[in-house]
């Protein structure tokens, strides 16, 4: 008899764990519904003080409207462009300027650098000295090419005598004096 007693209560052990166990499930699967109830209020929470943004911007935009209709109409009188007020081409632009006034600057129309002998000398970050300029190495194959040419060779200039270049862009009077008067 003992052992049909204890076959009885192991049963029962079984089936009071399967319960709980149910349980169990069904209590997970109710949380996690409620979780996502939780989430979903929490979304549309975020989603409606969006909306409530935009609308109070747009309320905010359309009464700063009709302010500045209101200054329009009383101070400014600002009105829209009528479709003869636009432009066809450059010249209808051209024929709406003005003639320079008396006492007018000149336009600026050319920046000028300063003469070439006022550029600091090239300084050697490292040493601190000044670097002479050398000039540009040339190859074995461009010796032969220019060797084939007859043209003269014009005279290499560096970087650093490029970069201390000016160029003067104003036009320059025509010198009318005979080549001899000059040697003189």
């Amino acid at each position: 008899m003992m052992v049909g007693g204890s076959r009885l209560r192991q049963i029962g052990w079984a089936m009071a764990l399967g319960v709980v166990f149910a349980l169990f499930i069904a209590l997970t699967f109710r949380v996690n519904a409620v979780k996502s109830e939780v989430v979903r209020a929490e979304r549309q929470i975020v989603s409606l003080k969006r909306e409530t943004m935009r609308l109070e911007t747009e309320f905010q935009t359309r009464a700063n409207q009709q302010q500045l209709a209101n200054w329009n109409a009383v101070d400014f009188g600002y009105v829209a462009p009528r479709a003869d007020q636009y432009l066809e081409n450059e010249r209808q632009l051209a024929r709406l300027g003005e003639p320079t006034a008396p006492g007018a600057p000149a336009p600026i129309r050319v920046a000028r650098s300063p003469s070439s002998g006022d550029f600091p000398a090239l300084v050697s970050p490292l040493t601190g000295k000044p670097v002479e300029a050398t000039p540009v190495a040339v190859t074995d194959e461009a010796n032969e090419a220019t060797a084939t040419d007859n043209a003269p060779e014009e005279p290499q200039i560096s970087l650093a005598e490029r970069l201390g270049m000016t160029v003067d862009l104003a036009p320059a009077a025509p010198d009318f004096t005979p080549a001899a008067q000059v040697a003189e």
